[in-house]
């Protein structure tokens, strides 16, 4: 059994597992969580609380940046 070449319209090909807007959406909110938890972390926070502080940023910029990036 030969196997053809894997096109696009070609069934056997693997669907991607994310999109490249949801790639760039999570990597940015990613982003902005770890300079939000570093900046709070440089500020005078204690490391539990830049955490915190990280976790809230990224998870509430996913929206935002969900609206913005098209």
């Amino acid at each position: 059994m030969v196997l053809s070449d894997p096109t696009p319209g070609n069934p056997t090909t693997p669907a991607p597992l994310l999109t490249v807007r949801a790639t760039v959406v999570l990597l940015s909110a990613v982003v902005i969580g770890l300079v939000s938890g570093g900046l709070t972390f440089l500020g005078g926070e204690t490391v539990a609380g830049a955490v915190l502080a990280g976790l809230t940023a990224s998870g509430a910029s996913v929206p935002a940046l969900h609206k913005l990036i098209r």
